[in-house]
This record gives structure tokens, sequence and C-alpha cells, in this order.
């Protein structure tokens, strides 16, 4: 990242013609930058005019001013909210750089934020998720992050270890003032703690899933429904359907929110002897998308029952729900999971629901907040050390010994929030970020 007190500038909205555009300016020099390009004296909050230069006028904006700290960054801030061409966009971002200010680096008006104080680190990588979020529910749960939950549960947690601790350096430092803490006080903090973390780490799957999403491969011979499902889950006509065995030749792939999963269908060629060459590759990948595919959709004709090349394919893949076609000409009886009909739209709700309790498991889980993989391994850390702790506690080993694992348990909460963090991580961090955030 560049030098912090440099003035940085950056485009905040997509490159693409819209009926607004916006450009952000922080740092000590932004309300002296924008000054020189701005048609009236800047005053704070909202300001009209023009962007001039030589002369020129180059568009009517407004122009939000937000003076230190009361800013999303902690520094003078101008926000210039222009017509949203990229031309107009990117001829005032480079009278901005002319005139002083630096081009902002990816995620440094966040990454200001956070070293302002203004944000913590769950807060800034809420930013992030919502930003990437594909569903409503994830979008609600970093929402709930942004707006600080999961640090008041992780404060929670430290500041109970932080007590504790604090009890035994102080016995340690003065054992003449300050009396020996009763192993069982210790004790009775780690058990706490320890219970805490496990009850945010009990929904660490479940929050990956929100995150990152699933697979689904639909999988069955030829003309068992596969397309005509894969558009019935969609709710539109994107996969061609005929009675033509082998119409679907290679994979199609759409995103489907289920339940508030962002899921990756994947209708795929239907299984057949075949000798068009074309035909076999598209079948060759079908079993490759079943293999690697989080959910396989195992389908087959329920107004024929299951035979045995159908039972070859259910071999596929490792989660799977098998699904009964056809149910608007017969339903059936045995043998599958789901009776469905594509035609009438037949338990297609209740497919999806399925789907989620599978991806899932069935029952709740906390979607209050959510985690990511990081903080989810510094709370495993943690809880590894408390763990350590409590068996020593047990023993009643030396209070200075039980302390140092005390310590190190904190220290890997302290990196959740990012009161403990190396230059490394928070590279790593903002650089995920797009330029403008």
């Amino acid at each position: 990242m560049q030098n912090y007190f440099d003035t940085i500038c950056a485009i905040t909205t997509p490159l693409a013609i819209s009926s607004v555009g916006v450009i952000r300016l922080s740092g000590d020099r932004a309300w002296n930058i924008a000054q020189k390009l701005f048609s009236k004296e800047i005053k704070k909050g909202i300001n009209y005019g023009w962007i001039e230069a030589d002369g020129n006028k180059i568009d009517e904006v407004l122009l939000l001013a937000f003076k230190n700290p009361n800013s999303f960054t902690g520094e003078d801030v101008i926000e210039i909210q222009t017509h949203g061409s990229p031309v107009i966009l990117k001829e005032i971002l480079g009278l901005l750089i002319n005139n002083g200010a630096k081009m902002a680096e990816r995620g440094e008006f966040s990454k200001r934020a956070f070293l302002n104080h203004k944000i913590d680190m769950t807060q800034a990588e809420a930013i992030l998720d919502l930003i990437h979020s594909k569903t409503s529910k994830f979008a609600n749960s970093s929402a709930q992050n942004l707006s600080g939950v999961l640090t008041l549960k992780i404060n929670e947690i430290k500041n109970e270890i932080k007590n504790i601790y604090a009890k035994i350096i102080a016995s340690i430092d003065f054992p003449e003032d300050v009396k020996e803490v009763e192993y069982s006080e210790i004790e009775n903090v780690l058990n706490n703690s320890t219970a805490k973390i496990d009850n945010i780490l009990k929904s660490a799957h479940a929050h990956n899933i929100l995150r990152e999403g699933i697979k689904i491969a639909v999988v069955g011979n030829v003309n068992v429904g596969k397309s005509s499902l894969f558009n019935a889950l969609l709710n539109i006509d994107r996969a061609i359907v005929t009675d033509i065995e082998g119409t679907t030749r290679d994979a199609i792939t759409e995103t489907i929110d289920i339940e508030g999963i962002s899921a990756t269908l994947i209708d795929t060629a239907g299984f057949r002897e075949s000798t068009d060459e074309v035909e076999r590759i598209g079948i060759d990948n079908a079993r490759k998308y079943a293999q690697d595919a989080d959910l396989v959709l195992c389908l087959f004709d329920g107004s024929k029952g299951i035979r045995k090349e159908d039972e070859e394919i259910f071999e596929l893949g490792n989660k799977k729900i098998v699904v009964a076609t056809k149910a608007d000409i017969k339903e059936c009886k045995n043998d599958c999971d789901i009776n469905i009909s594509s035609k009438t739209g037949l338990n297609i709700e209740k497919l999806k629901k399925k789907i989620y309790d599978e991806i899932m498991g069935i029952g709740d889980f906390e979607t209050e907040f959510s985690t990511n993989q990081r903080q989810q391994a510094r709370l495993k850390e943690a809880k590894k050390a408390l763990e350590t702790a409590l068996v020593a506690t047990k023993n009643y080993e030396l209070q200075d010994l039980i302390s140092i694992d005390i310590k190190s348990a904190l220290l890997s909460l302290d990196e959740i929030t990012g009161e403990v963090l190396t230059d490394k991580i928070l590279n790593d961090i903002f650089e995920q970020f797009c330029i403008g955030k």
C-alpha cells in the first residue's frame, strides 16, 4: 500500500453507463484538491455545482463533503456524484490525480477506516461479504456482522478470559497482596469460554455454505426429465426439452437461490451407449460433474420405476437425492426420496426444501451473524489453547504456566477483531476488495 498520508481517489461505482457515478477522495488534502475543480466554495454536507477545468464545464454534480473524524475512513472525505458516463468519470478522476491525489489501491478506503478505528476487522470482512453476497440470507448475516454482532460475541469471550488472566497475573506479580485465584474459578471460566466458542463454531459449516454456495448436478438416463426439472427449479425455459434422446449433450449451468443458499445447478447429458463422439464426451463430463458436486439429484422415470441402468448411475457422488419424475403420469411407491412432476410443478418446492435439509442438515443454525474460514481457524486455535489450560487447571499445575495458554487464546481472539494482525494478513484481507472500497 502507498503512503498512509497520501490523499487517495477512486471511482466507486461500476464503469458502465448509468444515471449516477461516484468518485471518492480521502485524506488531508481532499477538500483542497476538490476545491480546485468545484465551481463554488465547498461546505460541509451537500454541495451543488459544476466540476470545471481550464474554464470549461465538465459536469454538473452533487458534492458531499465530510470532515474527519465523521466519515467512513475517519479522514476528510469528498464524494462527487456525477452523471454516470465512463468518459466523464475518467476525466474527473484524471483531473483529481493531476491536482495531487493518488489513485487508491484495492480496499484502501476500508483499510484506512480500520486503521482509524472506524471499523474492526470483522466489520471490514463483512463489507467484503456484503459486496459479494449472492443471496439475501447471506447478505442479512453479513449486515449483522457489519453492525458489530460478531464482535460483541467475540469480545464477550475475550473479556471473560481477560478478567481471569488479570487475576492470575496479579497474584503472581503481587503474591503478598493478592490471593492466588481458586482453581475452581479458573476452571469455571475456561469451561464457559470454551462452550461459547463451540456455540459459534457449530454453525461454521452452514456459514461456509452460505458464503461459497454449492454445486448440484442433475443426472440420469436419457429422457427421464433432467432438463425439465432444471427448468422447473429455475422457473424459466433455460434448457432445451424434447422427446429426442440425447438432446442435452453438454452441461448447462445456472445459479439459483434455494432457501437462502446460492446453488449452481448443472444440467448434464443423459447416460446411454452412444457412437456420437460429442455425446460421449458430454456423458463423461456428466460423471465428473456428479463426482465433484456437493449434491447429486439422481433422476429416474417414476412412471416406469427404477431399472438396472438407473441404479448404476445412482452410485455416482456422495450426497444424493433420488428423484422419481413424471408423477403426473404415475407416482413411484418406493425406491425414491421424492416424487415430482416438472410439468405440473408437483413437489418442486418440497424438493428445494429437501435439498436445503440435505446440505445444511436438519435443524436450526445461527444466522444472526456469519464466520469465515480465517475467523474459524482463530477460534479453533483459541479453543485448543483454552483446553490445554483447562487440563493444567484440573491437574493443579502452576498458575503462571496456565496463564501462558490463556494468553495464547486471547491473542488468537484478538486476531479475529484485528487488535493483533501482521502486515501480511492485513494486506491479504484488503487486497480482496475492489478499487474504490
